[in-house]
């Protein structure tokens, strides 16, 4: 199997979305329709890459997530991609994100503009098999 991609999204539709269009790509996908709460279950999915929503119902959990994904030791080199509708609420963070080579993909999306910013994430994180 390919490249392991987790997504986390709280619209199963997107991640349906996410799950056809990635398998076709060649990757092997994990979908959470939910942050999750502890490090550990990042761990044991071992992600090459995380696609994370930034707003789940009205609650920023996707930043609470992405912090806890940075500041432990064994997943904070996992490149993040956060896809997000919320733009507004991520424009304020945008600098601080991308500084610390996080890229931002806005929904609605094209494809070839997701696709693009994963081949980016996973050859500057030299996780490319």
């Amino acid at each position: 199997m390919g490249t392991r991609i987790l997504v986390i999204n709280d619209t199963q539709e997107i991640l349906e979305m996410f799950r056809m269009l990635l398998e076709d790509e060649g990757y092997e996908v994990i979908l959470s329709s939910f942050p999750m709460q502890k490090i550990q279950e990042v761990e044991q999915i071992n992600p090459q890459l995380i696609i994370l929503d930034f707003i789940f119902g009205e609650r920023k959990l996707g930043w609470q997530m992405l912090q806890l994904l940075k500041m432990q030791r064994s997943t904070a080199s996992i490149p993040i991609i956060i896809c997000t509708a919320a733009e507004s609420a991520v424009r304020d963070q945008e600098g601080y994100l991308v500084s610390q080579g996080i890229q931002i993909v806005y929904k609605p999306f094209d494809i070839d503009v997701l696709l693009l910013a994963i081949r980016r994430a996973l050859e500057t994180s030299g996780k490319t098999f």
